[in-house]
């Protein structure tokens, strides 16, 4: 049976192991290590017990976890709880080299997180770093977190995006992982203001009474009026003013290569991009080992840190915390409003 003395408004986190080649194992046992995130959360660490302890060893930790097998209640108490699914010796693992193997071993882990939270266990889903070339060893159609927690979760078509964010300011986007030859034909007046739906919304779930969304042109200095394309005055600036009158605050489009600038001084919550690289290298500039992704658009938040499994470093036991830290207490403050609006 759950534990009844643990806060039923203290969300249930359902963290996947990543990468077992990487420092995935490495962030796992330090953020279930760490006294803020166990305050916040109530965590339920889905892999296999040996790549944990090895990740804490690397770690120099000690586990202080509750093992549950397939079959067995996962609800976590005031200890994190690791379900074991026993599928992975980490000595026929390589340190940081692809592997079908790594790959299948976070999609097992990353499948069974999502179906926790689609059932109610959990209330979010995080994950350390994948590694998507060993993913889709294992899984050719793998194509990103998105697609494959809606192929999981039987959506057909759903309007979910991938949100940047660092202390505070958030990165939105229109488009994401395509070829830039194919960024002008999708950006649609649609497509910009369900964008900016999902912004505003997703801001208002992690906590912003009242965002404040900046949108960036398609070309060069916003257009230039025209001189240098007509998306940004015929697409973009109408499906702007639409939001606002569903009484979003957003303004733009503004110039790309200035609107980060204003961002990272205040005046703006958020910037909603056009493309993936548009915001991705400015919110990598401006730190790129603390920096959050958050799948947003699905019945419950999935975050992860913005960096990569960084084969460089495994095993050595030097993986900065930060990024993991700060997505896991995104996904418990999102949870956490998300369960409290349920238990009123």
């Amino acid at each position: 049976m759950p534990d009844s003395s643990a806060d039923p408004l203290r969300p249930v986190l359902a963290v996947a192991i990543g990468d077992p080649a990487g420092i995935g194992p490495e962030l796992a046992a330090k953020v279930a290590a760490d006294p803020e995130i166990r305050s916040a959360a109530r965590l339920l660490i889905v892999g296999d017990a040996r790549v944990l302890e090895r990740g804490a060893a690397q770690a120099g930790l000690s586990l202080d976890v509750e093992v549950r097998r397939p079959g067995q209640d996962p609800t976590p108490g005031e200890r994190p709880v690791l379900l074991d699914l026993g599928h992975l010796d980490p000595d026929g693992i390589t340190l940081g080299e692809v592997q079908r193997e790594g790959g299948a071993f976070a999609l097992r882990n990353f499948r069974e997180a999502i179906g926790l939270a689609a059932s109610g266990v959990a209330g979010a889903v995080c994950f350390t770093p994948f590694n998507k070339a060993a993913m889709r060893l294992a899984h050719p159609p793998y194509d990103d977190e998105i697609g494959f927690t809606a192929e999981v979760l039987g959506l057909a078509d759903v309007p979910a995006k991938e949100f940047n964010i660092l202390e505070g300011l958030w990165n939105a986007r229109i488009t994401s992982h395509v070829p830039l030859s194919a960024v002008a034909s999708l950006i649609t007046y649609d497509a910009v203001l369900e964008g900016l739906r999902l912004t505003d919304r997703s801001l208002k779930d992690s906590g912003f009474p009242a965002p404040r969304i900046a949108v960036a042109g398609l070309n060069p200095h916003a257009g230039d009026g025209g001189n240098f394309g007509h998306e940004d005055d015929a697409i973009i600036a109408p499906a702007v003013a639409a939001g606002r009158r569903e009484g979003i605050d957003a303004q733009g489009p503004f110039p790309p290569d200035t609107v980060f600038l204003r961002a990272t001084k205040g005046a703006f919550d958020a910037v909603l991009t056009m493309y993936h690289d548009q915001g991705q290298i400015a919110m990598k500039l401006i730190g790129f080992d603390r920096g959050v992704t958050l799948l947003g658009g699905f019945p419950f938040p999935i975050c992860t840190p913005a960096h990569g499994s960084a084969y460089d470093i495994a095993g050595q036991g030097i993986a900065n915390p930060g990024a993991s830290r700060a997505a896991l207490l995104l996904a418990a403050r999102m949870a956490g409003r998300g369960a409290v609006r349920q238990a009123a």
